[in-house]
């Protein structure tokens, strides 16, 4: 028999890195927001913020990245965040916008915190919709009430009368990290993760 013959035990696998990854984030309690605020990314960060709420009502930390988009997807993370039990600190980076900043605010102000370099834009939604007159007319009255919704959210969670959010979210509303924590969207700007 030759050693080409000889039947050898197979190596055990090596663990894939996204699994080690995604292990060690849930063991940290993180989860990460990043890129386009879609509906499937609102079922995988549910997903896990459920799963973590459902482990132990231990605090949660929450990084966001994102451009925004999808205002209901962002509502559904939104809503999840407020109604579980363990506290989230959210912690922005890069890029805050749009949907971003609907969900960068389901945290307690005092628990809202970003990287130095974070940027934070509001705007009011925006529509696309063609099609029948009469459809077009329903779609802009659905656009003018969730325009309303999010400047009174945005009005309450940041302090700002919501005349100001407004006004302000006519066109993109583009602030820097001092400028979102003078403005009350963030707490605290942190050098550290382990400060947030």
């Amino acid at each position: 028999m030759t050693d080409f013959d000889r039947k050898t035990p197979p190596e055990p696998e090596a663990p894939r890195l996204g699994t080690r990854v995604t292990d060690n984030l849930f063991n940290s309690r993180t989860v990460l927001i990043f890129g386009e605020i879609t509906s499937a990314l609102a079922e995988s960060v549910s997903a896990q913020l459920l799963g973590l709420s459902a482990e132990s009502s231990r605090p949660i930390r929450v990084l966001i990245h994102s451009q925004g988009g999808h205002v209901e997807a962002g509502d559904t993370i939104f809503d999840v965040i407020r109604s579980i039990e363990p506290v989230v600190t959210m912690i922005g980076t890069g890029w805050v916008v749009s949907a971003g900043a609907l969900i960068y605010v389901s945290a307690r102000r005092e628990n809202r915190v970003c990287l130095p370099n974070t940027r934070f834009m509001l705007h009011q939604p925006l529509g696309g919709v063609g099609g029948p007159a009469a459809d077009v007319e329903i779609e802009a009255a659905q656009i003018i009430g969730m325009r309303q919704r999010l400047n009174q959210l945005f009005a309450r969670e940041t302090g700002q009368p919501v005349e100001k959010i407004e006004r302000e979210t006519e066109r993109n509303f583009w602030m820097t990290a001092s400028e979102a924590r003078d403005y009350g969207l963030v707490s605290r700007i942190v050098e550290r993760l382990g400060d947030a």
